[in-house]
């Protein structure tokens, strides 16, 4: 069970980080359904070619003022240290066909500059001729899978809203929301609202869209891939499961930096919370590295969220007694999952420490569980900005070869609280802006008496 979507549902799909979905680099070897010598290579010349054409130029850059600069203009939901992180992973991308484009809407195809990775990515504007982005989503393609271009007519669009109903009403966390928000698309299609869309990545945003617009619930969304998704119930190959390992190791599993600062401070910035049975021994070395510090900074301020599981390795570290860190309540099952800390961890625990945890807007989900989970402990200052507000556990439910629904179905209950962050986010003890929060930590770590001096 996954707090946030990055590794559930369809896991072969990148998700770019208009919907917080942590970027990831699966590989490659391609069957297209349309030739590469007959594709298109020039970037249009109008609203939406004019941010692809942007975009490439800023990210394949480095730059981080040309990247600032770009999502200042064009797309203020991204993150420059993201677009940054993302960039040092794949040298940037070279463009190697526009799949089509309108208006508002750019398909296209571009190859890592540093590995073979090809990937789909589509460009949505918003329609109030603003020149902003809506959605930006790239999709790796994985192993031996067939690229198709489709278009939804009016039996597609009855079976796919059919299906959202279904979903909805029989997974999402609340009953009573799912019926407002399966009558509110029922709605929209007799009125005619969803007639004249015809391509998929469109259709799928609408929905999303339309579903966020009564739910707030930002895990809730409707995905489109032009990769045909297996069958329900089909494992991945060992070939797929071998390039998720692999991704992961390339990427040292969103563990960015370690390291020990001036005044014997720990820090570690790490962006997701993976799947501990893959990543547990990322975390023991990174732990094991600050074993002897006097304070530690946990840096989530491009955490993405993850694994509940990995939550509670992570903060096992910072107590020496059984501690209960939070609940899962589960509608469909209804039954309440706890988690607790674990009765061991490898190395030395930090339980006497002080602890600090950066904090954005950008910190969502799995992240904003571990903030919360210790801020209500009262076991580290949190500084920072007010995270994402996202407290609602998601899966993935396959429509059909090409369409999933990712379905929050549970919700947190924290044992102290009896609340949890769901569309208020955490609030910092320490309010500062994010690009500030790390040297307001510092000050406040040096100021504790346990510090050396």
């Amino acid at each position: 069970m996954h707090l946030l979507a990055s590794f559930s549902g369809s896991q072969s799909l990148i998700r770019c980080l208009a919907h917080k979905r942590l970027i990831s680099n699966l590989i490659i070897p391609v069957l297209l359904s349309c030739a590469i010598g007959h594709a298109q290579t020039t970037i249009p010349d109008t609203p939406a070619g004019k941010v692809l054409r942007a975009w490439i130029e800023a990210f394949n850059s480095g730059d981080r003022s040309k990247i600032e600069d770009y999502i200042k203009t064009y797309d203020p939901q991204q993150s420059v240290q993201r677009m940054m992180g993302f960039h040092s992973q794949t040298g940037g991308f070279d463009l190697l066909a526009i799949e089509s484009a309108d208006l508002l809407l750019i398909k296209f195809r571009v190859r890592e500059k540093t590995s073979p990775t090809v990937a789909i990515g589509s460009i949505q504007l918003k329609s109030d001729k603003s020149g902003v982005v809506e959605s930006f989503d790239l999709r790796a393609i994985p192993p031996g899978a067939v690229v198709e271009n489709i278009k939804v007519d009016a039996a597609k669009r009855q079976q796919l809203i059919d299906s959202v109903v279904r979903n909805l009403n029989e997974f999402y966390v609340y009953p009573d929301l799912a019926q407002t928000m399966a009558n509110a698309i029922r709605v929209n299609q007799k009125r005619g609202d969803y007639d004249a869309i015809t391509d998929p990545d469109a259709f799928a945003n609408r929905l999303t869209k339309d579903l966020q617009g009564i739910s707030h619930d930002k895990h809730l969304g409707v995905n489109y891939s032009p990769v045909k998704l297996p069958p329900d119930g089909e494992k991945p190959s060992p070939e797929q499961e071998a390039q998720f390992r692999k991704m992961l190791e390339r990427t040292n599993c969103t563990f960015e930096k370690v390291e020990v600062l001036p005044r014997n401070i720990g820090y570690l910035k790490f962006n997701a919370f993976p799947d501990p049975t893959l990543c547990g021994a990322t975390v023991v070395a990174a732990m094991n590295f600050l074993a002897h510090v006097d304070a530690i900074i946990f840096d989530l301020r491009e955490n993405s969220g993850g694994d509940p599981r990995m939550v509670e390795v992570v903060s096992s570290y910072l107590f020496d007694k059984p501690t209960h860190l939070n609940d899962l309540y589960n509608r469909k099952d209804d039954f309440t999952t706890q988690y607790w800390t674990l009765p061991y961890v490898p190395g030395a625990t930090l339980a006497d420490k002080p602890a600090f945890v950066l904090t954005s807007k950008n910190t969502f989900s799995g992240a904003e569980e571990f903030t919360y989970n210790l801020k209500n402990l009262k076991r580290a200052t949190v500084v920072g900005e007010v995270t994402g507000g996202g407290a609602h556990p998601v899966s993935g439910h396959r429509i059909d070869e090409h369409f999933t629904i990712g379905v929050p179905f549970a919700r947190a209950v924290n044992p102290i609280s009896k609340k949890n962050w769901e569309g208020t986010g955490v609030a910092p003890d320490v309010q500062v802006k994010a690009a500030d929060a790390l040297e307001k930590a510092e000050e406040l770590a040096l100021s504790k008496d346990t510090l050396q001096k």
